[in-house]
């Protein structure tokens, strides 16, 4: 009897043990990130006080390798000062005129690609691991040289072991609580299972006189009163048979399907709810009547007529007028044979499958096939029209030739476009679709999308203004979210006219983050706004494929906005501007 208790808790203790292991991996990891963060931060700031110190004192002045001396003193960190060409100019750790070039380390390269540079690496130059941050010498934006500054680890190393020998001891002194805890807990929940079972063996050897105690209001006290229950009521069997009828009742009064029952004299013996809405009458007043006199639909009528007479299963598709509206049906009639003796019609049984939104979605696929077509073809025609003629003698004109060309370029650009965002769209729509969760900035990707579409602004002289109220913080995939914002704000750069305004806001309200993109273009008919998600769906289809759209990126937007839980609305108003709101969960729904 008490293995099971044994059994329950080295599993709970186990399952306890490995969540401690990662919570203490987990925290570890996570102080030993906030302290480098910290450390990165106090580096960053004091090499941009040396740089600052050096630009005034001057790359030329004869007293320059003690001043750096002094500094690094002072900061107990390395300094050293690199000329444009790389050369070493002053060094706290070593003598200069020996170093060799430093223009190649990899974080004056960092330097020239991104502003600043950090890197951790060993230093031969020290013998030990140091982390170096690098920032530019500029005058006149003219780049002169860099400091570059570095930090022993050590302090990095010590910290960690500090934490780490905390958590440990902090975890040991948690698990010996936990067992102590787990061991009681395991007692009071085993002690009334090791009672039922004892009880199970008495009423399976035929003692119906075996109780078990009543217990608590809990699972383990539900299942002894059960047991008592069982022990006392031998006629269950007879209520169980009733409580399965009315539970077959129930499945065939409340399934999705319609199902009619009709007996060997034509007479409804059994209709579900689903049917009044194909009778489009009481199911109550068709009972005990003969089908033809309760069946409106001449179509389901000839149905139960072909299965009475020939007695075989009937299957057919069905198109029937209800409440204004024309839905379709798959219709199965099965007939019931008695099973017993001579085999003799009981009745039949009919069952009506709504296939409405099945045809609805089949038609929708024929759409998007047609409409990929027609998208496909155009620059397909052109390409290859373009092409004959060039072919025909029109490439020995440049001026023509050139131009043909550059036709010839856009429609393959278009078509490339076309077939990304076919290809984007089939892979959200795919259920083996995955974000790439991270904590994203709003703000911050808002401004790398708007540097991004300033020449395409720029062109038209609208002017793009970002607002910005709250954090602006969430979690979602960057890359993703950064799609869905080129989508918006391109879009309504197409749809302005030009000297608009495009307004970015970034805004909080309880739990949700919103992204809003408001423009002043030529805006959205009242009717038209619930079809802009639509595949292939343009507001202005002129304006939309001069500028090279695929009429996909509004449907790649909403399924992306959906798959990080979010949602997006619409609010246009014609000849005044549209505006897109999305709203982000802060935090991932998990």
């Amino acid at each position: 009897m008490h293995k099971y208790r044994n059994r329950l808790t080295i599993s709970l203790l186990i399952a306890i043990f490995f969540v401690l292991v990662g919570l203490g991996l987990l925290l570890g990891q996570l102080f030993k990130e906030f302290y480098y963060e910290q450390l990165s931060e106090r580096v960053s700031k004091e090499a941009k006080i040396v740089a600052i110190s050096i630009l005034e004192t001057g790359l030329e002045h004869p007293d320059l390798t003690v001043i750096v001396n002094d500094m690094g003193e002072q900061l107990a960190s390395r300094i050293t000062v690199i000329s444009a060409s790389g050369e070493v100019i002053a060094e706290t750790s070593a003598d200069r005129l020996k170093m060799e070039n430093h223009l190649l380390r990899p974080e004056i390269i960092q330097v020239r690609e991104e502003g600043e540079g950090k890197a951790i690496r060993f230093s031969d130059t020290v013998g030990a691991d140091l982390l170096y941050y690098a920032v530019p010498l500029l005058v006149n934006d003219q780049l002169i040289g860099y400091v570059r500054l570095g930090l022993p680890t050590h302090m990095l190393d010590e910290v960690n072991k500090k934490i780490w020998g905390l958590l440990m001891f902090s975890f040991s002194i948690a698990f010996l609580l936990i067992i102590i805890l787990s061991s009681r807990i395991t007692n009071e929940m085993a002690k009334p299972i090791e009672e039922a079972t004892k009880v199970a063996n008495q009423l399976a050897k035929g003692n119906f006189k075996a109780r078990a105690s009543r217990g608590k209001n809990d699972e383990t006290g539900q299942l002894s009163r059960s047991l008592n229950v069982l022990a006392q009521n031998l006629d269950e069997v007879t209520k169980t048979y009733q409580a399965q009828q009315e539970r077959l009742e129930t499945l065939i009064e409340n399934m999705g399907s319609g199902l009619i029952l009709i007996n060997y004299k034509g007479e409804v013996s059994i209709i579900n709810k689903s049917c009044s809405m194909i009778f489009d009458d009481d199911i109550e007043k068709c009972l005990r009547k003969v089908y033809h006199n309760v069946i409106p639909h001449k179509q389901v009528v000839k149905i139960v007529q072909e299965i009475f007479l020939t007695e075989k299963g009937y299957r057919k598709h069905i198109i029937l007028p209800i409440q204004n509206e024309m839905r379709h049906f798959d219709v199965y009639g099965a007939p019931i044979i008695s099973s017993g003796g001579k085999e003799r019609l009981k009745g039949i049984v009919l069952v009506f499958h709504d296939i409405t939104e099945l045809k609805r979605l089949e038609q929708m696929r024929k759409d998007f096939v047609a409409n990929v077509s027609h998208e496909l073809k155009t620059p397909v025609t052109s390409v290859k029209g373009f092409t004959e003629t060039l072919l025909d003698g029109a490439a020995e004109d440049e001026v023509l030739r050139n131009r043909f060309l550059k036709i010839i370029w856009d429609e393959s650009e278009r078509l490339q476009s076309l077939i990304q965002d076919l290809l984007d769209l089939s892979k959200i729509e795919q259920s083996q679709f995955q974000l790439n969760w991270h904590r994203v900035d709003l703000s911050m990707l808002t401004d790398d999308v708007i540097v991004m579409l300033t020449s395409k602004a720029e062109e038209k002289e609208i002017t793009l203004t970002k607002r910005k109220e709250g954090s602006g913080i969430i979690e979602g995939d960057p890359l993703r979210i950064k799609q869905i914002m080129i989508n918006l704000i391109s879009n309504a750069i197409t749809y302005s006219p030009k000297g608009g305004k495009i307004t970015i806001t970034i805004s909080e309200e309880n739990e949700k983050t919103f992204f809003t993109v408001n423009d002043t273009g030529i805006g959205i008919k009242k009717e038209e706004i619930p079809r802009v998600f639509e595949r292939f769906y343009r507001v202005d289809r002129a304006r939309s494929r001069n500028s090279g759209g695929t009429g996909l990126g509004l449907a790649i937007v909403k399924h992306l906005v959906e798959a990080h839980h979010g949602d997006i609305t619409v609010e246009s108003e014609v000849g005044k501007g549209t505006k897109f709101t999305i709203g982000f969960n802060k935090e991932q729904l998990k």
